[in-house]
C-alpha cells in the first residue's frame, strides 16, 4: 500500500484560510494561511468543465512554468499554486514541512479552501508523486490523473539518470564522479556537468523558456537537497526510496502518462509503469525533454485537453 498512510502529516490552518473562501471559483490570486506560512495560489479561468490543480515539479520549485498549461482555462477553472517554501509562497525551514504527507495536505487544504468537491489532477515530475499519493489519500477527490514525466520509481529514475549521464562526454562523467566521490557538490566543474546534463535531458529550448528560468529563479534549495539531493541523477534525501510501483495497479480513476522524447522520465519506463494502471494512456510529446509544460506547450496541450474531453464524454 501508499507510504503515506504509514504517517499523515498535520499542518495548522489558521481561522479564514483563504482570502475569498467560496464554493465558487473566482479568477484571481490569493492565499492559503497556515500557522506554518502563507501558500500562493492562482485560479484562472471560470469554464463549465471539472476544475484541474496543477502540481508543479521539485520539490522546492515553482509553477511558473505551468504557466503556459493554464490556456486550458478557456474550458475550465485551473489552479496552480506554489508549494509552502517555495516559490511565491511563505519561505519555511521546518524540516516537519518538507515531507510528503505534509505536501499532500497541503493541497488537500487548497481543495477544502476553495469549495472544490472534485477535480482533474495533473502533476509534473515531482508534481506526480505528490498527485499519487494525495490520489490513494483521498481518491473520492479526483476525477481523472495526468502523470507528466512521472517519477514514481525512485530506484528505477536514478538506474535510467545513471544511463542517460553515460551518453555524454567523458569528461562531464569524470567531474560528476570525482565531485560525487568527495560530495564536493558546489564545485563548479560539477555544476558544469550536472548544466550538461540538463541541457540534454532536462529542457533543450534553446534559450530556455521564461517560465522555465522563472522556475528555477524561484526554487528553495534547501528543500530540493534535503529531501531530494544535489543533482536530477543522484539523490541522497528521503525520496531516494520512493516507490509505489506496487500500488498502481489500485488506480481506478482515468490517467495519462506522458512524457518527452528525450526526457530524464525515459519514455520505456514510463510506458512500463502506465501498464500497471488498469486502462491508463500513454504518449510521447516529441522533441521535448523533461521540462514538457514550456519545451513543447502545444502538443502538451493538445494531448491532456482531449483526455479531458474524452473523461468528461463518459
Amino acid at each position: 500500500m501508499p507510504r503515506l498512510t504509514l504517517a499523515m502529516a498535520t499542518l495548522v490552518l489558521t481561522t479564514g484560510c483563504a482570502d475569498s473562501p467560496t464554493t465558487r471559483l473566482v479568477p484571481g490570486e490569493g492565499y492559503i494561511h497556515f500557522k506554518e506560512g502563507r501558500m500562493w495560489y492562482q485560479v484562472v479561468g471560470s469554464g463549465p468543465g471539472t476544475p484541474v490543480i496543477m502540481l508543479h515539479g521539485g520539490p522546492g520549485f515553482s509553477a511558473h512554468y505551468l504557466t503556459p498549461l493554464t490556456a486550458l482555462a478557456d474550458e475550465r477553472p485551473v489552479i496552480i499554486y506554489d508549494q509552502l517554501g517555495s516559490g511565491r509562497s511563505d519561505a519555511t525551514t521546518d524540516l516537519t514541512l518538507w515531507t510528503e504527507a505534509a505536501f499532500v495536505a497541503q493541497l488537500e487544504a487548497l481543495r477544502d479552501s476553495l469549495g472544490i468537491e472534485k477535480f482533474h489532477l495533473l502533476g509534473h515530475s515531482w508534481g506526480t508523486m505528490l498527485g499519487v499519493q494525495y490520489y490513494f489519500a483521498h481518491p473520492d477527490r479526483v476525477a481523472s490523473l495526468v502523470l507528466s514525466s512521472p517519477a514514481l520509481s525512485i530506484p528505477d529514475w536514478l538506474a535510467d539518470g545513471r544511463a542517460l549521464l553515460a551518453t555524454l562526454p567523458d569528461s562531464v562523467q569524470q567531474a560528476v564522479a570525482k565531485y560525487e566521490a568527495s560530495a564536493d557538490y558546489a564545485n563548479p566543474e560539477y555544476q558544469a556537468a550536472v548544466m550538461a546534463f540538463y541541457h540534454q535531458f532536462v529542457s533543450r529550448a534553446e534559450p530556455w523558456s521564461v517560465y522555465t528560468d522563472s522556475a528555477f529563479a524561484a526554487y528553495n534549495p534547501k528543500i530540493y537537497g534535503y529531501m531530494w539531493g544535489p543533482s536530477e541523477f543522484t539523490a541522497t534525501g528521503p525520496l531516494q526510496g520512493f516507490d509505489v510501483t506496487d500500488s498502481l495497479p489500485l488506480i481506478q480513476v482515468p490517467t495519462l502518462f506522458l512524457a518527452g522524447e528525450f526526457d530524464e522520465a525515459v519514455p520505456a519506463t514510463v510506458q512500463r509503469h502506465a501498464a500497471l494502471v488498469p486502462g491508463a494512456e500513454f504518449a510521447v510529446i516529441p522533441g521535448s525533454a523533461h521540462m514538457t509544460p514550456t519545451d513543447n506547450t502545444a502538443e502538451h496541450l493538445r494531448m491532456v485537453r482531449e483526455f479531458y474531453r474524452r473523461v468528461e464524454k463518459r
